[in-house]
């Protein structure tokens, strides 16, 4: 069984867009390869391979992106309430080991972008936030330490 990918409906129009555009490509390595076949030998023939390899690539990028859109769910963001932590709530948390303030808002997978503050629910902070609510200390384990967080608001 696949796993479940939770999306906002704009995550899964860009998903939509990324196959869309990777299924385009399809045509033009497989005329990379037929032109690298007709300048003849092909063991020795770098362009054929380097066809062949893109073209194993763009089939792995567009199995992983149908996978992504036939298991993605759509949140239905009015349905969503901050009375605690869940998909789609924006968080902002002090840092109690260095007083700082940081917001994220949780995502799925896909949609996944810290320089714009959208944290994975599947990391290791997200998956400690989810269900916590305002006033909880949250102290996570990350491959650089322990951080320890207290959870000051939840929004949409």
């Amino acid at each position: 069984m696949s796993e479940i990918h939770y999306v906002t409906s704009e995550g899964l129009e860009k998903l939509k867009a990324e196959l869309a555009e990777a299924i385009s490509q399809r045509p033009v390595i497989s005329r990379q390869i037929a032109e690298a076949r007709d300048k003849g030998d092909l063991s020795e023939n770098a362009e054929y391979d380097a066809a062949k390899e893109a073209q194993g690539l763009l089939e792995l990028k567009i199995s992983k992106l149908e996978n992504l859109v036939a298991n993605a769910r759509v949140i239905d963001e009015s349905k969503i309430n901050t009375d605690h932590v869940q998909m789609l709530t924006k968080v902002t948390l002090k840092n109690l080991l260095n007083n700082t303030t940081v917001q994220y808002t949780l995502v799925g997978e896909s949609e996944a972008n810290f320089r714009e503050g959208k944290l994975a629910a599947g990391t290791p902070i997200g998956k400690a936030l989810i269900g916590r609510r305002k006033g909880d200390v949250v102290e996570v384990k990350v491959p650089s330490g322990v951080l320890k967080f207290e959870i000051l608001d939840i929004s949409l």
